[in-house]
């Protein structure tokens, strides 16, 4: 992490709203696309960002390591997605936004993309949650165990069993298109 964003941690630690706010804007888009990855839906990603920030802002006080400030916040946005999930039943609707959403500007494949975000909605919420974090975020197998409270062999087994999970979900798409 720069210095800088370190100093703005600090501040923020100390009670700084602005140095706050700030943090909170820098690493805006990457806590909304966590939460999206999450919910599946514009409104509800909304409101598990707003909730974490909030969180985050009352419990800032707490951070005892300034540079591991984004892996605290990704950690308080996943339990806050996880949160709205359960408030609403669990039902992870599949519909236009997220297909126009989350496929970034690098994809060319846009349907097989849509697809596998189909996919990884269907993975159990750990499975789900490293994959995300992995191959989304680019986040070492430490730093997942670190974001997931979890140790780095179960990081690496749900990695191993959400691959697993896709594969069969893949496999099954696969038989229904040509069967």
């Amino acid at each position: 992490m720069q210095i800088e964003n370190v100093r703005l941690v600090k501040k923020a630690i100390k009670g700084n709203k602005n140095a706050f706010e700030k943090l909170v804007q820098q690493h805006y888009e990457r806590i909304y696309r966590t939460a999206y990855l999450h919910v599946y839906n514009e409104e509800d990603a909304l409101d598990a960002v707003q909730e974490a920030a909030y969180q985050a802002y009352k419990s800032i006080h707490t951070l005892k390591h300034p540079e591991y400030f984004l892996t605290w916040l990704t950690r308080i946005v996943i339990r806050c997605a996880v949160d709205v999930i359960r408030k609403r039943g669990k039902v992870v609707p599949m519909n236009d936004e997220l297909l126009s959403n989350v496929p970034d500007e690098s994809t060319q494949d846009y349907e097989g993309s849509a697809q596998l975000l189909q996919a990884i909605g269907q993975l159990k919420h750990n499975h789900r949650t490293a994959i995300i974090l992995f191959y989304y975020h680019d986040y070492s197998i430490k730093t997942i165990s670190t974001v997931m409270d979890i140790p780095e062999n179960t990081v690496k087994t749900y990695l191993s069993r959400g691959k697993a999970e896709l594969k069969k979900v893949y496999e099954k798409e696969e038989e229904r298109s040509h069967g």
